[in-house]
């Protein structure tokens, strides 16, 4: 089931309101002995997090399916970056990180539980009670399994945002009459939008184009390195001749000489790894939704240029506050 992205969160005494985990969602399917995860597109996701597949085969529950995110703590809360690195190819580099940073799995909704296979057609309220039953029962010993917290209150579901040692991207909105429906945006989902001035340390050209395609953004640090933290491409098409001149005499390395953009790996393309390095003049204000390990976690989207803003002035206290407090 997925969520609708709103402006605000509906109001009202039939919503309920739960943490936007930001991880891998995750369906858990456990038949007797055999457990299997799979992705939200369906891909099998078991070899990848044995760890938790162990936990759950373990349960003495014989017959589940559970909806929830996996999550992995890195040294400031839930890390993104770390969850990505569990998606390696070798067995050995799997098992040797869920040793040394293990799962978590946050269940947030149940759609078939023991003997009742009509679970997914209960309103949510009921089906709630459902989890938090099954959680208690067989689930509340085990430090690899959580239930996600959830608030009739949006007063409280804002404070989450803020709350230290969460890594939260938003706030989910649930009906409480409505059905588990597979595909259906059934769920809303709120993101505070916020904005940061950054300067532009990169470019890359567009595909197959000789005109830019995106502004790589950076920002200082206290030891006045500019690192790279993430990227926007909302740029005019008439706008694109004349930025492309400005940028390409502007072009110096290294760009930034703090955290660059990164190498190849099995999840970049040769077009995503190739960039030209600026000197550090240009500031634009974008905005995001965001941030992950001092990173902007999605594209940003370009507002303005800021040609009364100093470089050095954007610095990485703008976002380094929401990233640790989310």
């Amino acid at each position: 089931m997925e969520a609708l992205l709103v402006s605000r969160l509906p109001e009202g005494h039939e919503w309920r309101y739960e943490p936007k985990w930001d991880g891998f969602r995750c369906l858990a399917y456990k038949r007797k002995t055999s457990v299997t995860l799979h992705s939200k597109s369906g891909k099998p996701l078991d070899r990848y997090f044995p760890d938790i597949v162990r936990v759950l085969a373990k349960l003495k529950a014989d017959n589940f399916v559970l909806d929830g995110e996996l999550l992995i703590k890195g040294e400031e809360g839930y890390s993104f970056t770390d969850l990505q690195m569990r998606l390696h190819p070798a067995a050995s580099r799997v098992s040797m990180l869920a040793k040394k940073q293990p799962a978590t799995f946050v269940l947030f909704d149940i759609l078939e539980a023991e003997t009742d296979s009509a679970v997914m057609s209960a309103p949510f309220a009921t089906r709630r009670l459902r989890l938090e039953s099954f959680y208690a029962r067989y689930c509340a010993k085990e430090p690899a399994l959580q239930l996600s917290p959830q608030t009739a209150s949006i007063a409280e579901a804002m404070a989450w945002l803020k709350s230290t040692g969460w890594y939260i991207d938003g706030i989910v909105a649930k009906h409480t009459l409505a059905a588990y429906e597979p595909g259906e945006r059934v769920m809303q989902k709120y993101k505070p939008i916020r904005t940061a001035d950054c300067v532009v340390g990169g470019f890359r050209y567009g595909s197959g184009s000789e005109e830019v395609g995106s502004l790589l953004l950076g920002l200082y640090d206290k030891n006045g390195r500019l690192n790279h933290v993430g990227f926007t491409s909302g740029i005019a098409k008439a706008d694109k001749p004349s930025l492309t001149k400005t940028l390409e005499a502007l072009v110096h390395e290294p760009g930034f000489d703090g955290k660059a953009p990164g190498g190849p790996s099995r999840w970049s393309t040769e077009r995503s790894t190739t960039w030209t390095p600026l000197s550090p003049q240009i500031v634009v204000e974008v905005s995001f939704d965001h941030v992950t390990d001092d990173r902007f976690r999605h594209g940003t989207k370009l507002l303005r240029f800021r040609p009364d803003k100093a470089p050095r002035q954007c610095t990485m206290e703008q976002i380094r506050s929401i990233g640790r407090s989310a």
